[in-house]
């Protein structure tokens, strides 16, 4: 039964994603020889795990022994990872076929999946616009129907962002709720790993296979005993809107999310208008953080640890320069040489101290307003998805687009993505964000929104 349906994915991914681009590897043999493990065990009448027979992908920079850790870079190309990552060894232990690596922008470094150093991945819902990113790959082999649920990571919108594009739903957890043991992290203050899927139910249970603590990530150091927390909840979580969430939004986005408000205040949800006017700072304090922890995390990529350059490196400085310079992309080395900038001696200060300060204030301003509500709803995205190569040219742009999702990791506080409405070919994604390891009320107001939706 698993064996026949794993194959017949398999054999849509063979016929399909050379359109798409979904996935840098896809693990054939190692699928059907667990599918067909897993038929073995029901037959003779063994219990399965909760992930049982579901297809999964998982984004290129999470580690899974003997295979390509690429990270979308041309650096890391050929790099082994000699170990499973927290979330490989969970989703193996709770029986989950892992069919594939995706596709990404490079060290994430991106908002449509246009930066990989590899190939774009392209939208199932129109090949000629952009699935979102970083975790662009994760979202389109879900969307294109490849994966039951997907992996991704999340810096500042990376698993809502191609949500919302390409019209699934997809949770950024509480910030330490899954290990990141085995991710290579592009901010290590702000990443989290969460699942991308068709519906809340699915992203549900995958959270609720991975999270948990794990003695190799301290951040998740603060998570409730053996990762108990609660995913349901039942009633009628109260609402509140943040105008500043919808200013500059797209005309038509707007219209859908009055639309579905309206629809919640119909169902008797209590729902309240609030601002928090700290967030219109949230860019550049997210960009300043992540530049700053970014290129930090990437001084190890220098030809002798990770990127062998397959020589002896003679002339230490020239050589790792001239291997950097090489197989990182544009907008890699842009972020390392302006982390590298605002935290030199004479620019910590006047830069990145002020970032930690301010960031400060905006986690107090958004948990104030959760401390007062059970959850803040908003679009996920101010922009329907772009043409691929439309946003190229200006990296200015691509930042501002994460502008309604970076909050969330500034806050450390989990964030959904679900889908609602219409317009033309896509299904704009609308935020849910709820308080530090508030992930029931997240979740039910999720599946009222797929309800509605429905009607």
């Amino acid at each position: 039964m698993h064996h026949e349906r794993i194959a017949r994915l398999l054999e849509k991914i063979r016929r399909e994603d050379g359109r798409i681009g979904a996935f840098i590897e896809v693990y054939e043999k190692e699928a059907l020889a667990k599918a067909q493990e897993l038929d073995r065990k029901a037959k003779e009448g063994k219990p399965l795990g909760r992930l049982a027979g579901k297809a999964i992908a998982i984004k290129n920079i999470i580690a899974a022994r003997g295979k390509r850790l690429t990270a979308g870079s041309k650096m890391l190309e050929n790099y082994i990872a000699p170990y499973d990552a927290a979330v490989v060894e969970r989703i193996n232990a709770e029986d989950g076929i892992i069919i594939g690596s995706a596709n990404m922008d490079e060290f994430a470094c991106g908002s449509d999946n246009t930066h990989s150093a590899y190939f774009a991945t392209r939208n199932p819902l129109d090949p000629e616009y952009v699935p979102g990113g970083s975790s662009g790959g994760s979202a389109a082999a879900v969307a294109a129907g490849f994966a039951d649920i997907a992996l991704g990571s999340d810096t500042g919108g990376s698993i809502r962002c191609p949500a919302s594009f390409c019209g699934i739903t997809g949770i950024k957890p509480t910030y330490g709720l899954v290990s990141r043991y085995g991710l290579s992290d592009m901010a290590m203050s702000l990443d989290q790993i969460g699942p991308l899927a068709n519906s809340a139910k699915d992203a549900k249970l995958m959270l609720s296979a991975i999270a948990g603590r794990d003695a190799r990530d301290q951040a998740t150091g603060g998570t409730p005993e053996n990762g108990k927390v609660a995913l349901d909840f039942s009633g009628k979580p109260t609402i509140a809107v943040a105008k500043e969430f919808l200013e500059g939004c797209d005309e038509r986005i707007a219209k859908e999310f009055h639309r579905l408000s309206d629809s919640l205040g119909a169902e008797g949800y209590q729902i309240s208008e609030v601002s928090i006017p700290s967030l219109k700072h949230a860019i550049p304090i997210y960009y300043l953080t992540v530049f700053a922890e970014f290129s930090s995390a990437m001084q190890k990529f220098d030809g002798l640890r990770y990127g062998k350059t397959g020589r002896e490196l003679e002339n230490l400085t020239e050589d790792v320069g001239e291997l950097r310079g090489s197989k990182l992309g544009l907008e890699v080395k842009r972020r390392i040489l302006l982390g590298t900038f605002i935290t030199t001696k004479e620019y910590h200060d006047a830069w990145y101290g002020k970032t930690l300060s301010a960031r400060a204030v905006i986690k107090r301003d958004i948990e104030a307003v959760l401390g007062k509500y059970g959850v803040l709803l908003g679009p996920t995205m101010s922009t329907l998805p772009w043409k691929i190569g439309q946003k190229m040219e200006n990296p200015l742009e691509m930042y501002l687009a994460d502008i309604l999702t970076v909050p969330a990791n500034l806050a450390g506080i989990p964030a959904a993505s679900v889908p609602f409405g219409k317009i033309g070919k896509f299904r704009p994604g609308m935020q849910v964000l709820g308080s530090r390891y508030g992930e029931g009320k997240v979740f039910a107001l999720m599946e009222e929104i797929e309800r509605l939706d429905r009607k």
